[in-house]
């Protein structure tokens, strides 16, 4: 029986604590923290884990400076300590990168004003980061060759954070962690609405898999639906002080642009920031930032053709991009808390900042807005707030985030390094085996060493260039519940984001992974994926 297939049985059975609706960055550590607290907790979503605006970010763990210019200090300051605090406890997957900022003449602020902000954001920071740098318009082009400085006024270096994997992996990892602690989730599983008597919601649930629908009952709803936090309310009936308003962001995927390994960031033509991301082997470009109606937005031909015109203006490339050299896209939208039902999604007026609406009486919450950095405060926010609701948590101060203890870290190098296991592989990766087996599994990385201890194959790689070895597809398979292809190649993995679909639709080291995923289901399952992604540009 599969993970998935265990996980529909149980949530039949009994009564949760608390269920959660959504399994995006805020459910997911909801998820986490209360689990680990001691609740009895259920998850479910109607697609699959950070399967959508969750893995469609920047990769970004920044403290918000654009927001000093709407004056928003104490978000600022919140934000970076939340970020100092992220990249504290998770050392090998949110990092310290250099942001590297290119003023044009005739911008709305001179180079050297918008540099005494670094210098305020540095203080809100608590130093935790390298100081700023003012840069004259010859040291930009010294620093990063690629820049056209042409027409800069200068610029400056700064420090923030970002995610060295993908944003819906750092997700899932929070909704393994849940897993761990006794919740239970599943993917695709769909919310149709509950009713509360007696003290108890009844929710009505379907497998959007099977089609088959059955009853989840819980003393408590969290609704961590993200973009559908409203559609949900309406369902239950539940009212609201706050409602989504929603933006549209739009990254493309590109052959790296420069190995500098510095995010490059600038103002568009619109005035809004624009960045040249690292992402290992290859260069994340974008983002738009379009109010739009629906969270279920798409890339349009406008979307591509303004970022594609803002790189090739702000850049010295040996030739224009074009929508040839585009290997991937991601397009999601910002859920931005507003009060009320009206207001404009402006990316200086609104924020990312979280809202949390609670019905104490019937023991329902609503999570709105938010964003990766604060993620460990929405974790302990929420279970503050169930406590309150009489939920009792047998273990209120358990720490529920962060990597293994420096014991186990320090046991799984070295048993690393005594297999000589950097040197196993054949593949042109971005950093050694080691590194990327820890940040992607923490002590769960040791079982992968007995797999490949025991048999030297379980450190080939199955795909070209999508730096996953046959041991990691066999444990997603068991582990991670892969209900679609897409779930492991586009969120447990970047694979479908650095490899070109047609390059990967071709790889002999697909089907052999399909199988590992799938079993006798195989085919069909690649069938389907080849069917979902059919390409519209």
């Amino acid at each position: 029986m599969s993970l998935r297939t265990s996980n529909i049985s149980k949530l039949k059975e009994g009564v949760f604590d608390v269920l959660i609706v959504g399994g995006g960055i805020n459910g997911a550590v909801a998820a986490a923290s209360l689990a680990a607290k001691g609740a009895k907790v259920g998850l479910i979503d109607k697609g699959d884990f950070a399967g959508f605006t969750s893995s469609n970010s920047s990769n970004l763990a920044w403290g918000g400076i654009k927001y000093l210019e709407s004056h928003e200090y104490l978000l600022v300051n919140k934000l970076c300590k939340s970020r100092n605090h992220l990249m504290s406890s998770y050392p090998s997957t949110v990092k310290e990168i250099r942001f590297l900022t290119c003023i044009q003449k005739g911008f709305r602020f001179p180079p050297l004003f918008i540099y005494m902000g670094t210098l305020l954001y540095w203080l809100f920071g608590r130093f935790f980061t390298q100081m700023p740098h003012y840069l004259a318009a010859a040291k930009i082009k010294q620093r990063e060759n690629v820049i056209d400085v042409k027409n800069s006024s200068g610029g400056f270096e700064y420090s923030d954070a970002y995610l060295f994997d993908n944003d819906a992996r750092f997700v899932f990892n929070f909704i393994r962690s849940s897993m761990n602690y006794g919740c239970i989730a599943s993917n695709y599983i769909s919310s149709q609405g509950g009713k509360y008597e007696g003290g108890v919601w009844t929710v009505q649930a379907k497998d959007e898999i099977t089609e088959e629908s059955f009853e989840i009952k819980t003393k408590a709803i969290i609704n961590a639906a993200g973009p559908f936090v409203d559609q949900l309310n309406d369902m239950t009936k539940e009212t609201t002080e706050h409602h989504h308003l929603f933006s549209k962001g739009v990254h493309l995927i590109v052959d790296q642009i420069t190995d500098s390994q510095r995010v490059l960031a600038f103002f568009a033509s619109d005035g809004r920031l624009f960045f040249v991301i690292p992402m290992g082997r290859k260069t994340c470009i974008g983002t738009t930032d379009t109010q739009v109606e629906s969270p279920l937005s798409e890339v349009t031909e406008e979307d591509r053709n303004f970022i594609l015109e803002n790189v090739n203006q702000l850049l010295e490339l040996p030739k224009p991009l074009t929508k040839d050299d585009i290997i991937a896209e991601r397009c999601g939208v910002r859920p931005l808390a507003i009060k009320g039902r009206d207001g404009e999604a402006n990316w200086v007026q609104l924020s990312r900042k979280h809202a949390i609406d609670t019905n104490p009486e019937k023991k329902y919450m609503s999570i709105f807005g938010g964003k990766l950095t604060d993620c460990i405060n929405v974790g302990d926010e929420v279970a503050e707030i169930i406590s309150s609701m009489g939920i009792e948590l047998s273990d209120p101060n358990k720490k529920w985030y962060g990597e293994a203890d420096d014991v186990i870290k320090e046991q799984f190098f070295h048993e690393a390094k005594s297999m000589d296991l950097d040197a196993m592989t054949w593949e042109k990766a971005a950093e050694p085996l080691s590194e990327r087996l820890w940040r992607r599994y923490g002590a769960n990385a040791i079982g992968l060493l007995e797999k490949i201890r025991e048999d030297r194959d379980q450190a080939r790689l199955l795909i070209e260039n999508a730096e996953y070895i046959r041991c990691e597809i066999e444990y997603a398979a068991k582990h991670e519940m892969i209900t679609k292809l897409e779930d492991f190649l586009r969120r447990r993995s970047k694979i479908s984001l650095v490899v070109r679909r047609e390059e990967l639709l071709e790889a002999k080291g697909l089907q052999e992974a399909c199988a590992i995923l799938f079993g006798e289901q195989a085919q069909a399952k690649l069938e389907e994926y080849i069917q979902s992604t059919q390409p519209v540009y």
